[in-house]
């Protein structure tokens, strides 16, 4: 939770103690129903939490904006990124049913309003968004392809609506046909070794009617 505080230190009470029961929340529903690995769940902050608020480190949405987690696995970037935007709309969406059942547990013992799940294809929800978010679940090809037609049409922020992806790694084969792309680098605004070489990707996406 220090971690946390390290690089966020204007949270509220409310974010604080939301943060600080993620802990024991993962560890309980995760001896039941296993989604996030052991040395995982003793690393959750620095390689979940602190990984997924990356991208708040990017941009800060707007109250009112609607985001799209897809594949969102145990809730991340979902949950730590509704816990720091409340007065965001975040849905969650995964094709496995086993994972969004810990992630309905957790968000139930937050108490969090502002975040619903589907379990389901991304292809087959229907929605307009100002963000899609995710974290590498697929090459960026694939997932464009994937949420073609979700991307709102009304701008709020500074930079373009679209696709924050957290990736690793060498991205230039990946993305070298997305001429529109900014990579920010993690190791910019964290300093553990885990964040060398991760980044938060922005492509912009246009609206379809």
């Amino acid at each position: 939770m220090n971690l946390i505080l390290k690089y966020f230190p204007n949270l509220t009470e409310d974010q604080i103690n939301k943060f600080e029961k993620l802990e024991s929340l993962y560890q309980d529903w995760n001896l039941k129903i296993n989604v996030v690995s052991r040395k995982d769940i003793d690393e959750l902050y620095i390689r979940h939490v602190l990984h997924s608020l990356g991208i708040a480190k990017v941009i800060e949405f707007k109250p009112g904006s609607k985001l799209l987690d897809v594949g969102t696995g145990g809730g991340f970037p979902g949950i730590p990124l509704a816990i720091m935007f409340p007065d965001c709309s975040f849905h969650l969406v995964d094709s496995i049913a086993k994972k969004l059942k810990v992630v309905d547990e957790v968000v139930a013992g937050l108490g969090l309003t502002n975040v619903k799940t589907t379990h389901s294809r991304v292809e087959n929800i229907d929605g307009k968004y100002e963000f899609i978010i995710s974290r590498a679940v697929a090459a960026m090809p694939t997932f464009v392809h994937w949420v073609k037609g979700k991307i709102a049409k009304d701008q709020k922020h500074d930079i373009k609506n679209g696709i924050l992806y957290l990736k690793g790694g060498d991205l230039s084969e990946e993305l070298k046909d997305y001429r529109t792309t900014t990579i920010y680098n993690l190791s910019d605004y964290y300093t553990e070794d885990f964040y060398e070489t991760k980044k938060v990707v922005h492509l912009p996406m246009k609206y379809k009617g």
